[in-house]
């Protein structure tokens, strides 16, 4: 019962037999071995566009290098208040572009709205010396809150966007879980709909460690590995972030554990509901975000349950995160379910609070 996060779990199968292939005799390094070199033609063939990969060890650093590719020292990304990028990554997508500055946008459910947006834009003064400039609009897909920004309203934002000069980042660290459950290829929510770059996971739906950042301009990547070796990203034995993602995409595993993760938290999300616990979100991919009454979540972590305190849409407290993974299996869920209904039956009226 273990809800706190995907990146709890541990490392698909098939990705360890593909690290175990890899792990075979010698390969030139840094990046000049030839599971690399399959990377953009793999990845190419999967967007259904020309693309230039390059690999990362961490999500912050995807993040935080693709960034400061596309925003000059002067210039303000715009994000969602909640993303990852303003509110989780200790301030490093300014500490690698100095001067740049993250601007926060309120928005219900994770998303930022094309209204919101034009309005944060028309208060910037366009050459004005005295402010930074917009220069990125970052969009996380899932959102903080779990929830999915389909494809016409990434049109939307990256038209608004682009008529502003801007380029349009996406943080995808559970991409693969917005593309299950949208159903479509990963290029309507990508290139097709404006984006530029995306901060590609993997980590957290079967990887041991390993990130890409993919520019549907190749052209926008250039002298982008300077950048990745300063901070510390240029990995001596690169075939073996190659390896995972490789092994990842290929034969449509990256959707296939994605997709476990997406049916777990549906199935999660009804329990839950049917004993009447109120869900604070829409669950859309592999996120539950519910109402919890203290005594219940006291009771269910006396059981073993894992999972996050969350504040509420509001700010204050009472609400609980569960993430589940590409290892969920419904005997897990089952049994937290189980957990709540005794929890439920053994203290009514205080579980009843707050539903």
């Amino acid at each position: 019962m273990h809800f706190a996060s995907d990146n709890t779990s541990g490392v698909a199968v098939e990705i360890l037999d593909a690290l175990a292939r890899a792990n075979g005799g010698s390969m030139p390094s840094y990046g000049a071995d030839p599971l690399t070199a399959r990377l953009n033609p793999v990845f190419s063939e999967l967007f259904e566009h020309a693309v230039e990969v390059v690999p990362v060890a961490t999500g912050t650093a995807a993040n935080a290098l693709a960034l400061a590719q596309v925003t000059p020292p002067w210039g303000a990304v715009l994000c969602h208040e909640d993303a990852h990028v303003n509110a989780d990554e200790c301030g490093a997508p300014e500490v690698f572009n100095p001067g740049s500055k993250l601007i926060g946008l309120p928005g219900a459910d994770g998303r930022v709205g094309a209204a919101t947006l034009e309005a944060a834009l028309g208060r910037f003064h366009p050459g004005a010396v005295h402010e930074v400039q917009p220069a990125a609009l970052s969009l996380s897909q899932t959102t903080e809150a779990g929830t999915l920004y389909a494809p016409d309203a990434i049109a939307a934002l990256s038209a608004i966007a682009h008529a502003r000069g801007l380029k349009v980042h996406m943080d995808g660290a559970r991409f693969a879980n917005a593309v299950a459950a949208l159903g479509v290829p990963p290029a309507d929510v990508t290139w097709r709909a404006g984006v530029d770059v995306l901060s590609f996971g993997a980590t957290k739906n079967g990887a041991m460690m390993a990130e890409a950042v993919i520019f549907f301009d190749p052209a926008l990547a250039a002298r982008f590995d300077f950048r990745r070796k300063r901070a510390g990203h240029v990995i001596s034995k690169a075939r073996f972030l190659a390896a995972q993602l490789l092994a990842y995409v290929e034969d449509g595993l990256w959707l296939r554990l994605a997709g476990n993760a997406n049916a777990m938290a549906a199935r999660l999300a009804a329990g839950l509901t049917l004993e009447g616990i109120t869900l604070i979100h829409p669950v859309e991919a592999n996120e539950v975000f519910a109402a919890l009454p203290a005594p219940l979540a006291a009771h269910l972590r006396g059981t073993g349950a894992t999972f996050y305190d969350w504040p509420m849409p509001d700010g204050g407290a009472g609400a609980a995160r569960f993430v589940t993974s590409f290892a969920t299996a419904a005997e897990d869920v089952d049994a937290f379910l189980a957990a709540v209904k005794a929890g439920l039956a053994a203290a009514p009226e205080d579980a009843a609070h707050g539903r």
